[in-house]
């Protein structure tokens, strides 16, 4: 088993910045990949960004590029989402997601990222 838990949101205003993190516990030896995902009202939940174990390789979402930055710190258990340039439209709550080798998804109970002036 894994335990996820997020923190970092909050409101920011429209340009703002803030960073999320999310603290992975329990069999993280069996972690291989790890990312954001975010949930607005109303709208299906949508992959935001994701990072390998050894951070070789991340992959964005377009609407997130160039803006949004993941990376992991594994002697943390730690994997970090900055966010800069925000927009209103990034307002969601926001979810940490963990796979293991064998596939088995975790979630986080999520933070809410709110942007308005």
């Amino acid at each position: 088993q894994v335990q996820l838990v997020e923190s970092g949101g909050g409101l920011v205003q429209p340009g703002g910045s803030l960073r999320l993190s999310c603290a992975a516990s329990g069999s993280i030896f069996s972690i291989s990949v790890m990312g954001w995902y975010r949930q607005a009202p109303g709208k299906q939940r949508e992959l935001v960004a994701t990072i390998t174990r050894t951070g070789g390789y991340t992959n964005y979402a377009d609407s997130v590029k160039g803006r949004f930055t993941i990376s992991r710190d594994n002697a943390k258990n730690t994997v970090y989402l900055q966010m800069n340039s925000l927009k209103p439209e990034d307002t969601a709550v926001y979810y940490c997601k963990a796979i293991s080798q064998r596939a088995t998804a975790y979630w986080g109970q999520g933070t809410q990222v709110t942007v308005s002036s």
